[in-house]
């Protein structure tokens, strides 16, 4: 169902953008609303600008942050751009020295703006384009990347009136939370999380937005529900976006059909997607040589020094056909980043001080190689 599909892979669909699409949207709602509210519990915010599906994960992972940010500070300048907009009506105009005073004015937790400091203007700088991006606001005159290098520097910035949409409501104060966990039950009060409604709708969650649901034992009630309804599970992800159900020992996830193009999926065209495969396929063949072995839960435990030296070996072999950034990358930075990558999508996991790596089951679900002409050109064959 392609409508409900834009919902999800978008984080929303705004009229002044795409009218024809707004209303396409809008007429489809009625086919799906209800898997939304019993299956996934998920609300819909619906206005004359805007339609935005409230996409709660099951459970708070690393990836589900904002991959533009690398750093928490990121995030308190977010929030406190999103005070500042909190005033401004749709259309409003203002100037970038408004926001920068309004945060130095407005701090958040021990957090101290100091914009005589470059690398706190490079995270805001970061932040405004994530807001433009997001359709929050729009420059009218100026080029606020020059803040960079001036903090005097002025744009003219105009309000979309978007920004009161962007954060997900709560009912209860969230003040009082003190974890993670706190967010994450903040729906269900002191209901029982393990048990009737909640338990399926955190399961729906957990297989539609994480790139895998792994066992944690005969106690992971989740995954005994999962094995259990695999059945209607399926049914209802195959009839709303066709996406069949894979169950193993070890895990369980929908997998998405090439044509479907989501954006952040796997596999996709990214070149560290292409070196992933093929890391996949060398862990494949030293199983198959009995040179790694799987552990009870059907992962592969091995020391970091091994993991960079599997990268160096997969460099040696495969190298020539990457593109030129991953070809002159050495050897220690394209781990790091095939780690990092890999353990966004759940397949490896760092433990012990990041000094051993587990490879997990979804790491051996999905392998590449080149071509035969390719690999036997390369001596791989």
């Amino acid at each position: 169902m392609k409508e409900l599909e834009i919902l999800l892979d978008q984080y929303w669909v705004v009229k002044d953008d795409n009218k024809d699409l707004f209303y396409q949207v809008k007429d489809s709602i009625p086919q799906f609303k209800n898997f939304l509210s019993d299956k996934l519990g998920y609300g819909l915010v619906i206005n004359q600008h805007l339609i935005k599906l409230e996409k709660i994960p099951g459970s708070a992972e690393p990836f589900m942050g904002i991959q533009a940010f690398t750093d928490r500070i990121e995030y308190v300048l977010l929030c406190q751009l999103l005070m500042f907009l909190e005033d401004r009506s749709r259309d409003e105009q203002f100037v970038l020295s408004e926001i920068t005073e309004f945060i130095v004015a407005n701090p958040i937790g021990k957090e101290k703006i100091d914009w005589t400091l470059f690398s706190h203007r490079k995270h805001f700088i970061k932040v405004l384009r994530f807001a433009q991006e997001l359709g929050l606001m729009q420059i009218n005159d100026g080029d606020d990347q020059k803040f960079a290098q001036d903090d005097g520097a002025e744009v003219l910035y105009e309000s979309t009136g978007l920004s009161r949409y962007l954060v997900r409501h709560f009912t209860a104060d969230i003040n009082d939370f003190t974890s993670v966990r706190d967010l994450e039950n903040a729906e269900w009060g002191d209901l029982n999380a393990d048990r009737g409604v909640i338990r399926r709708q955190r399961v729906y969650r957990k297989l539609l937005m994480e790139p895998v649901v792994y066992s944690q034992g005969a106690d992971d009630v989740d995954y005994d529900y999962i094995k259990k309804q695999r059945g209607l599970i399926e049914a209802d992800f195959l009839k709303y976006l066709e996406y069949p159900l894979h169950v193993h020992k070890n895990g369980a996830l929908l997998l998405v059909p090439a044509d479907k193009n989501l954006k952040d999926g796997f596999p996709n065209t990214k070149a560290i997607c292409d070196i992933t495969l093929l890391f996949c396929a060398l862990i494949r063949r030293r199983l198959e040589t009995k040179k790694l072995r799987l552990n009870g839960s059907g992962a592969i435990r091995l020391s970091r020094v091994a993991f960079d030296l599997l990268v160096t070996k997969l460099k040696q072999e495969t190298g020539d056909n990457w593109s030129k950034e991953y070809r002159e990358m050495t050897a220690s930075t394209l781990s790091d980043h095939l780690l990092s990558y890999m353990e966004d999508f759940k397949m490896l996991a760092q433990a012990d001080d990041q000094r051993e790596i587990e490879i997990l089951p979804l790491a051996g679900k999905l392998t590449g190689s080149y071509p035969d002409q390719v690999a036997e050109k390369n001596g791989e064959k």
